[in-house]
């Protein structure tokens, strides 16, 4: 179910009573650069129109109360106990932010809080970033703690790590945080320096197709390919020891030390070096205005992901191989962590429509699932909203 801005005004109205303060917090989708995030890589992402919303104000008496429109569930908040919690599940996002202000010393009022998604669940768009930003952003708002973004981005990502369990880079958050409408920007992961590129689409439309499917190996091996990147670069300092992340390493460095590192980490290694290269490669396409030779680096990524860092799945490889032999699709590829989740595809606008109906229905015969899409445009970051 999708809710309108006023909806969640008008729930937060019937529950508490008062005009709240009301924030959006983006889903992003990122164009290329993917898992290069945690290897202090580049990576090139975008806030989009799908979004969570957040209604808050101060509450009038000592407890704290937040309401799920998409869970329709109440959950009370005790601002000196904030440790995880087993359910519900989706509070801990919230919980691990209120931790963070409460190791820092900040002075939090009681509040009442309404929040609604837009966000497709499970689509690789990143709801659990935006739930953070939103949610710091409003306590920030409502408290005038005068955080700046980039503060709010480190203790967002900081809640996803330790109330979470995923080991996220500080892409996801980043681009919720600081998305800027009708452009894409090219983030150095390793220095947080940032540069927008305006991204010219009149003649295309940027369409998300979700496979519908989430394989359980997700969470685990995300953490997983972390590790295996750090193993690389472990072995490979022992011969370069200025190195500290695979954002130093070569094509060539990785060359000549094959034979010490295991086919599995060489792989690994090789896609994350090849792919910090494509996203520089990829920004001069979008100063050149060279729509299509971007779209062919984003089959390249996905072909990396899919064979070098074994993160996509039967689904996804074939949504990706029927948008290549589509006529009209300038790129694809797997989008977010992978196994599962969607795929992100540049399409010209006349064979939208077509595309979607026809690898609907064939996706449907090959494997009998659904498969929802996503029409986005490209937004603004964290705001209030007037």
């Amino acid at each position: 179910m999708e809710f309108t801005h006023h909806d969640v005004i008008r729930q937060f109205q019937e529950l508490y009573g008062g005009k709240p303060v009301l924030v959006r917090s983006p889903a992003r989708i990122n164009l290329i650069g993917e898992h290069t995030d945690y290897n202090d890589g580049f990576v090139m992402p975008a806030a989009v129109d799908k979004e969570i919303v957040f209604a808050i104000a101060p509450s009038t008496d000592a407890v704290s109360k937040i309401f799920s429109l998409n869970f329709q569930e109440e959950a009370s908040v005790n601002l000196y106990e904030t440790g995880k919690i087993d359910e519900p599940s989706w509070l801990n996002y919230l919980l691990g932010i209120l931790h963070q202000l409460r190791e820092r010393g900040y002075v939090l009022k009681p509040f009442n809080c309404v929040i609604g998604s837009t966000v497709p669940a499970g689509a690789g768009m990143s709801s659990s970033a935006a739930l953070e930003c939103g949610f710091v952003y409003a306590l920030n708002e409502i408290n005038n703690l005068k955080l700046g973004k980039i503060d709010m981005i480190k203790m967002s990502q900081w809640s996803e790590h330790h109330y979470a369990g995923v080991q996220c880079g500080i892409m996801d958050q980043f681009s919720s945080m600081m998305g800027k409408e009708n452009h894409v920007f090219v983030l150095d992961c390793r220095s947080l320096s940032y540069q927008y590129f305006p991204i010219n689409l009149p003649d295309h439309t940027i369409v998300l197709l979700n496979s519908s499917v989430k394989h359980s190996l997700a969470s685990s091996e995300y953490n997983t390919r972390r590790k295996e990147c750090e193993q690389g670069v472990t072995i490979l300092k022992e011969y370069y020891p200025s190195i500290s992340s695979l954002r130093d390493v070569t094509t060539a460095m990785l060359v000549e030390h094959k034979e010490e590192l295991s086919r599995l980490v060489y792989d690994r290694c090789r896609y994350v070096v090849d792919e910090i290269t494509r996203v520089q490669q990829a920004s001069e396409d979008l100063q050149r205005n060279d729509i299509a030779a971007f779209g062919r680096k984003m089959f390249e990524t996905h072909k990396g992901l899919s064979k070098l860092y074994d993160v996509s799945c039967a689904e996804l490889d074939y949504l990706v191989e029927q948008a290549r032999t589509f006529d009209g699709v300038l790129g694809a590829r797997v989008m977010g962590g992978g196994f599962g989740g969607c795929t992100i595809n540049i399409i010209r606008n006349d064979q939208v429509e077509p595309f979607i109906k026809e690898t609907r229905e064939n996706y449907g015969k090959t494997f009998n699932i659904d498969l929802p899409s996503y029409i986005v445009k490209i937004k603004d970051g964290t705001s209030v909203i007037s």
